[in-house]
């Protein structure tokens, strides 16, 4: 399945200095298996010795754990009393606590004290409007450190933030807040992107008319002029004072990919969300104080949530808005280099583009750089062995699997573990991760739905509009009472990591065998006129056949030669069944808005079916190439 020798091994010294080592100690564990079996066994001494050790500031109460067997039912720190913007926000000294670079060259730098002073007078000014607990704070926004102060200043006054980036149209954010209902909206007057400056005006007109729910709108200018937002802001405010709130109070509505109906909206506690993310930053990523954090994302996904979060580790993020590939691949690289990221985290599907250029980021120095992290879609092995040749040989490589409906990951990486090719080293700690087979039974070695078996601080508390969590328990536990099912393709390796292999809803079937897309995939990364592609399951004389799509660089040609190309690398690398039957050039392919290919949507629209919302893509003009396409009649 992976090879016998790792791509990259921790060296004693990582290992002994490590948080997780540190840890481990503390737990009177001896390794990470053992420590991982302890957190799944003893759930509430787990939990209760990571808020003490990552640093979570409140009253956590005599209780750590009450169990349910329903997971939806049980409790975690159900008497503690904290407010999560304590955290974000301690020590605030003259450290620096946010660099951002805009895409245009604008550049921002604030300490941790500038930025507690940011969030104290835009706390007074949303008190002054009447924001409260349970209020709702929206953001049209991008990635700026005026974003992030505005959702602290919101979780401050125990109010819940929910946020979209201003590229997305006014039909896709309507969808979303109108259904959460904010009573005021923060935005920008414009953006930057491939060179190219966009005004949000017009859009903002429009939502603001849509949602009536949204009595203030609040705007800065994304050029740093004199805007309203600076008007806003209380200069007058007096020290911070945040409301005090339950460990499973509400701070953030995410919203699903929308590919059946609208968005669900799915609403996340202050306490858990935050006590999950130290743990994954400071056990599985050694995030330390003043470490250097970046994560490309936009407002969008659930990425930036997991960025911000690096703050309450007394991390600096770096913060980037605009395209990572302008003016060209390197920027992102040249930025790592002059911000000395410590920390790393982009798209596989942006690795795969690096790949793609043949380019070589380890002409930078990147001698700071400890992590690299990925996720989006599965890292082909290709992509890993690509990072250790082309981007530094000593370095941690975090592929990581999860998602916007935990704001965290269920597998992922370990400073003290092995990095084989291909391969996901680990289970997050305190969930019980594995694989089921169609019977419900874990599976080793073969191909299964990757489930988690117990409850954990970061579920969601619930579904907005969802009586009875009729659609929550839908989403995640139909299939396998009482189990997490993510909805993900995987298996179990001999060193105890998972391989991702697909969304398993998007599973290929030909001839009755399960094929996870990524599978097929990878068989095209060292094909340069490939540049995108989709693969779905088209029904076809009873049975399911499955048909590439593809997205051509410019100037080639699907012609024969490079048709049967393509089928020689699948059936030499893959197998004979996950050879396409039908190979299709197209001029684009459909995205969702977190950049994921829409396999959903394709399908749907090739087997004649209804997409059940268009809203959650970012391209959707991109489905109508595929219908009624002659070459998929016969």
């Amino acid at each position: 399945m992976t090879q016998k020798s790792p791509l990259w091994q921790p060296d004693e010294a990582a290992m002994r200095d490590s948080l997780i080592a540190k840890f481990m100690q503390k737990a009177g564990q001896p390794d990470f298996a053992a420590l991982h079996r302890w957190s799944v066994a003893e759930t509430a001494d787990f939990w209760r010795m990571a808020w003490a050790f990552c640093g979570l500031q409140g009253e956590m109460g005599e209780i750590a754990y009450i169990h349910n067997a329903d997971p939806i039912k049980a409790r975690f720190f159900p008497d503690a009393r904290l407010n999560v913007v304590e955290t974000f926000l301690k020590n605030a000294d003259d450290r620096p606590a946010i660099s951002f670079i805009g895409e245009n060259g604008r550049r921002m730098k604030w300490t941790r004290a500038e930025l507690k002073r940011e969030v104290e007078e835009l706390a007074a000014a949303l008190r002054a409007e009447g924001i409260g607990k349970g209020d709702r704070v929206a953001g049209y926004v991008p990635n700026m450190p005026q974003t992030v102060a505005a959702m602290l200043a919101t979780a401050s006054l125990g109010a819940v933030w929910s946020s979209c980036a201003p590229e997305s149209g006014p039909d896709v954010v309507v969808d979303r807040f109108d259904q959460i209902e904010p009573k005021l909206m923060f935005t920008v007057d414009g953006y930057t992107y491939g060179g190219k400056r966009f005004e949000t005006a017009a859009s903002v007109a429009e939502i603001v008319a849509r949602v009536p729910s949204i009595q203030k709108v609040v705007s800065w200018n994304f050029d740093g002029s004199e805007s309203p937002y600076d008007a806003f802001k209380r200069a007058d405010a007096g020290p911070l004072a945040c409301t005090p709130m339950g460990f499973r109070d509400p701070l953030y509505v995410m919203f699903s990919s929308g590919t059946t109906g609208k968005p669900k909206c799915i609403e996340h506690s202050g306490g858990g969300t935050l006590l999950r993310m130290l743990v994954e930053h400071q056990l599985h990523c050694d995030i330390r104080a003043g470490d250097r954090v970046f994560y490309y994302t936009t407002c969008n996904w659930m990425m930036w949530n997991w960025l911000i979060g690096a703050l309450a580790s007394e991390a600096e993020i770096i913060l980037y808005d605009g395209n990572p590939a302008f003016p060209d691949i390197d920027r992102l690289f040249a930025l790592a280099e002059s911000e000395r990221f410590t920390h790393m985290g982009v798209s596989a599907k942006y690795i795969d583009g690096v790949q793609k250029q043949h380019h070589r980021p380890c002409v930078h120095d990147l001698s700071d750089l400890r992590v690299v992290l990925s996720t989006g879609s599965p890292l082909s092995p290709e992509g890993f062995a690509h990072v250790y040749a082309d981007w530094k040989a000593d370095v941690q490589l975090a592929s990581i699997c999860g998602g916007t409906d935990i704001l965290g990951v269920f597998v992922g990486g370990c400073p003290v573990l092995p990095v084989y090719q291909g391969e996901i080293p680990c289970a997050a700690l305190g969930l019980d991760v594995t694989t089921l087979g169609e019977d419900g039974q874990p599976v080793q070695g073969e191909a299964g739905e990757l489930v988690c078996r117990n409850a954990h601080p970061s579920m969601p508390t619930r579904f907005l509009n969802d009586p009875g969590d009729a659609r929550y328990r839908a989403a995640y536990f139909e299939r396998f009472p009482h189990i997490w099912v993510q909805g993900d393709f995987a298996l179990r390796t001999e060193h105890g990591g998972f391989i991702v292999l697909g969304r398993s809803d998007a599973t290929l079937n030909p001839g009755g065998i399960r094929i996870g897309t990524a599978e097929i995939y990878r068989q095209l990364t060292d094909i340069d006129e490939i540049v995108d592609s989709v693969v779905v399951g088209q029904s076809f004389a009873g049975d399911t056949r499955v048909v590439l799509f593809v997205m051509l660089a410019e100037g080639a040609v699907l012609d024969e030669a490079l048709v049967q190309r393509i089928k020689t690398e699948i059936r030499r690398n893959a197998s004979p069944r996950h050879v396409p039957a039908k190979i299709v050039a197209m001029a684009d392919i459909p995205r969702t808005l977190s950049g994921k290919t829409a396999e959903l949507a394709v399908r749907d629209v090739v087997n004649n079916q209804p997409v059940r919302n268009l809203t959650g893509l970012a391209n959707p003009e991109a489905l109508k190439l595929f219908e009624n396409l002659p070459e998929l009649a016969e």
